[in-house]
Protein backbone atom coordinates (compact mmCIF):
# COMPACT_ATOMS: atom_id res chain seq x y z
CA UNK A 1 0.00 0.00 0.00
CA UNK A 2 2.73 1.98 0.63
CA UNK A 3 3.88 2.40 -3.19
CA UNK A 4 0.45 4.18 -4.08
CA UNK A 5 0.92 6.69 -1.32
CA UNK A 6 3.49 9.41 -3.83
CA UNK A 7 0.53 8.89 -6.59
CA UNK A 8 -2.73 9.87 -3.98
CA UNK A 9 -0.60 12.75 -3.30
CA UNK A 10 0.07 13.85 -7.13
CA UNK A 11 -3.82 13.53 -7.56
CA UNK A 12 -4.09 15.35 -4.28
CA UNK A 13 -1.73 18.12 -5.69
CA UNK A 14 -3.59 18.14 -8.42
CA UNK A 15 -7.25 18.58 -7.58
CA UNK A 16 -5.85 21.58 -4.98
CA UNK A 17 -4.02 23.41 -8.16
CA UNK A 18 -7.27 23.21 -10.43
CA UNK A 19 -9.19 24.51 -7.66
CA UNK A 20 -6.80 27.21 -6.44
CA UNK A 21 -5.92 28.22 -10.07
CA UNK A 22 -9.69 28.12 -11.53
CA UNK A 23 -11.15 30.43 -8.28
CA UNK A 24 -8.10 32.87 -7.77
CA UNK A 25 -9.78 35.53 -9.80
CA UNK A 26 -12.16 35.59 -7.40
CA UNK A 27 -10.35 36.65 -4.41
CA UNK A 28 -7.63 38.88 -6.56
CA UNK A 29 -9.20 40.11 -9.42
CA UNK A 30 -11.13 43.57 -9.23
CA UNK A 31 -14.41 43.45 -8.77
CA UNK A 32 -16.20 46.88 -10.05
CA UNK A 33 -18.96 45.84 -12.76
CA UNK A 34 -21.20 48.12 -14.55
CA UNK A 35 -23.66 47.72 -16.65
CA UNK A 36 -21.48 48.45 -19.69
CA UNK A 37 -19.06 45.68 -18.69
CA UNK A 38 -22.03 43.13 -18.14
CA UNK A 39 -23.54 43.65 -21.59
CA UNK A 40 -23.00 41.57 -24.57
CA UNK A 41 -20.02 42.84 -26.99
CA UNK A 42 -19.24 41.35 -30.03
CA UNK A 43 -17.45 42.84 -32.87
CA UNK A 44 -18.57 46.57 -31.13
CA UNK A 45 -21.95 45.93 -32.19
CA UNK A 46 -25.22 46.20 -29.98
CA UNK A 47 -26.97 42.72 -29.75
CA UNK A 48 -29.82 42.18 -31.70
CA UNK A 49 -31.72 39.49 -30.14
CA UNK A 50 -31.02 36.91 -26.89
CA UNK A 51 -28.12 34.74 -26.68
CA UNK A 52 -31.05 32.23 -26.01
CA UNK A 53 -31.83 31.83 -29.54
CA UNK A 54 -32.52 28.05 -30.55
CA UNK A 55 -30.61 26.86 -33.58
CA UNK A 56 -31.94 24.46 -36.41
CA UNK A 57 -31.43 20.66 -36.27
CA UNK A 58 -29.90 21.63 -40.25
CA UNK A 59 -26.75 23.24 -38.09
CA UNK A 60 -25.99 20.81 -36.06
CA UNK A 61 -25.76 18.20 -38.73
CA UNK A 62 -23.34 20.13 -40.85
CA UNK A 63 -21.57 20.56 -37.54
CA UNK A 64 -21.64 17.19 -37.05
CA UNK A 65 -20.48 16.26 -40.76
CA UNK A 66 -17.57 18.67 -40.57
CA UNK A 67 -16.08 16.93 -37.17
CA UNK A 68 -16.78 13.42 -39.05
CA UNK A 69 -14.98 14.56 -42.17
CA UNK A 70 -12.27 16.60 -40.71
CA UNK A 71 -11.50 13.15 -38.30
CA UNK A 72 -10.86 11.15 -41.27
CA UNK A 73 -7.82 13.81 -41.98
CA UNK A 74 -6.05 12.44 -38.74
CA UNK A 75 -6.59 9.19 -40.25
CA UNK A 76 -5.30 10.00 -43.89
CA UNK A 77 -2.36 12.08 -42.73
CA UNK A 78 0.28 9.44 -41.42
CA UNK A 79 -0.38 7.26 -44.20
CA UNK A 80 0.15 9.74 -46.64
CA UNK A 81 3.52 10.13 -44.36
CA UNK A 82 4.72 6.57 -44.77
CA UNK A 83 3.25 5.37 -48.34
CA UNK A 84 6.32 4.31 -49.97
CA UNK A 85 7.40 2.09 -47.24
CA UNK A 86 3.82 0.80 -46.82
CA UNK A 87 3.54 -2.70 -47.74
CA UNK A 88 0.48 -3.65 -50.39
CA UNK A 89 -1.87 -4.95 -47.71
CA UNK A 90 -1.37 -1.16 -45.85
CA UNK A 91 -2.03 0.49 -49.51
CA UNK A 92 -5.13 -1.95 -49.77
CA UNK A 93 -6.88 -1.34 -46.42
CA UNK A 94 -6.55 2.65 -47.20
CA UNK A 95 -8.05 2.27 -50.37
CA UNK A 96 -11.24 0.23 -48.49
CA UNK A 97 -10.95 3.27 -46.14
CA UNK A 98 -11.09 5.46 -48.77
CA UNK A 99 -13.71 3.82 -50.41
CA UNK A 100 -16.31 3.54 -47.36
CA UNK A 101 -15.34 7.46 -47.12
CA UNK A 102 -16.55 7.99 -50.35
CA UNK A 103 -19.60 5.80 -50.04
CA UNK A 104 -20.35 8.10 -47.32
CA UNK A 105 -19.91 11.44 -48.68
CA UNK A 106 -22.00 10.61 -51.94
CA UNK A 107 -25.10 9.22 -49.20
CA UNK A 108 -25.22 12.30 -47.34
CA UNK A 109 -24.74 14.10 -50.76
CA UNK A 110 -27.80 12.16 -52.33
CA UNK A 111 -29.80 12.78 -49.13
CA UNK A 112 -29.33 16.64 -48.82
CA UNK A 113 -27.07 16.78 -45.80
CA UNK A 114 -24.54 19.16 -47.73
CA UNK A 115 -27.03 21.61 -48.92
CA UNK A 116 -26.55 25.17 -46.94
CA UNK A 117 -29.71 27.05 -46.98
Amino acid sequence: MEQYIPIAIMILIGVVAGVVFANINRFLGPHKPTEEKLSTYESGMEPVRTARERFSVKFYLVAMLFIVFDIEIVFLYPWAVVFRQLAPAGIIGMIVFLVILVIGLIYEWRKGGMDWR
